[in-house]
């Protein structure tokens, strides 16, 4: 295809590194997802490559310095999965943007970083970094009760967390609590040196770890101290309902039957539940069937609630661990033929 040039200017002689960063590390992230070349001086930025390439590279820029003058922070590895998935869903089948497509891709930009929630955290929101991600939230958003099934690295947790701090800060709900079975040890945790917090603190360990990712660790153990926040093993829920709370419930492929029937039924007055997990990653003995799996089965005819799924597309760990999973994937298909 023919290689065109193409001189942007975005006028009031606006210093554009603001958007593309030290040593234009997100120039670069474009040059490579776009098969472009491009460089910046003053206001201008000068494009060159594939007519269709260019002109996508366009829109782009024109959205991102749209969100910047919003007042948002650009992270370049956002924009590098925002800009995958854009490709992504602007082909057809047979490779190629379609015209319809061609018109809207620009406008998913904006949906993309302007449907992004804001956490009290040195990281001023957050966005997703795919559609299935997207999807997520907007589920989280309209329905009580959301069930994100996937891949380890695709977010579910991570996002949950998200929606929880934000409905705690805009005072939608009065508190977060946060449940894991602790499975390893079967919940039977007498056996284990210390008190209970040492017991039960290494399975629960990855909802902190979130948690202090988007608020400041100061903050976070005041308002666990308090009871606003709460991480809890899942044997903790029994006998409780929970109202005017965001609960979420992580790694649930690991809960019993049992255990996913009195979890449901947990949920209060004006009241949100997250439900996430891996089922090819279940560690419950061979005989005990997996919670969740069996409530996939049972509940998907109610209109009220709603599954979201992953795949390793929607991986946002390292880029090797999409490749780990694909490979996985792959050995495990040929394994069972």
């Amino acid at each position: 295809m023919p290689t065109v040039k193409q001189e942007l200017d975005l006028g009031e002689e606006k210093d554009l590194s603001s958007i593309y960063g030290r040593l234009d590390t997100t120039l670069k992230v474009m040059e490579e997802a776009l098969g472009i070349e491009a460089s910046i001086r003053g206001s201008k930025v000068f494009l060159q490559g594939e007519e269709k390439a260019v002109n996508k590279a366009e829109r782009f820029i024109k959205e991102l310095n749209f969100i910047d003058s919003a007042g948002y922070a650009i992270n370049p590895d956002d924009i590098r999965f925002v800009l995958k998935t854009l490709d992504d869903t602007s082909q057809n089948d047979s490779g190629l943007m379609s015209p319809a497509m061609e018109n809207t891709s620009s406008g998913s930009l904006k949906e993309y970083f302007l449907s992004n929630i804001p956490v009290s955290s040195k990281k001023k929101f957050i966005v997703p970094r795919s559609e299935a991600q997207k999807e997520y939230i907007e589920a989280i958003r309209k329905y009580d009760m959301v069930i994100g099934i996937g891949p380890a690295g695709t977010g579910k947790t991570y996002l949950a967390m998200a929606m929880a701090i934000n409905a705690l800060l805009t005072k939608k709900v009065s508190r977060i609590i946060l449940a894991r079975p602790a499975v390893e040890a079967g919940e039977r945790l007498g056996f284990l040196p210390g008190d209970l917090y040492e017991k039960v603190n290494p399975y629960l360990r990855p909802l902190y770890d979130a948690l202090f990712d988007m608020m400041e660790a100061e903050k976070a153990y005041r308002l666990i101290d308090k009871g606003v926040i709460e991480i809890a093993p899942l044997a903790f829920m029994r006998g409780r309902t929970l109202n005017d709370s965001f609960i979420i419930l992580d790694e649930a492929q690991n809960t019993t039957s049992e255990q996913m029937k009195m979890y449901l039924t947990r949920l209060g007055f004006n009241s949100k539940t997250v439900i996430t997990g891996d089922i090819t990653q279940i560690d419950l003995p061979a005989e005990k069937v997996s919670g969740l799996v069996e409530a996939e089965r049972i509940l998907k005819e109610i209109k009220d609630l709603r599954f979201v799924y992953f795949s390793e597309k929607d991986v946002v760990r390292h880029r090797l661990v999409q490749h780990i999973i694909k490979a996985y994937e792959k050995f495990e298909k040929g394994r069972s033929k």
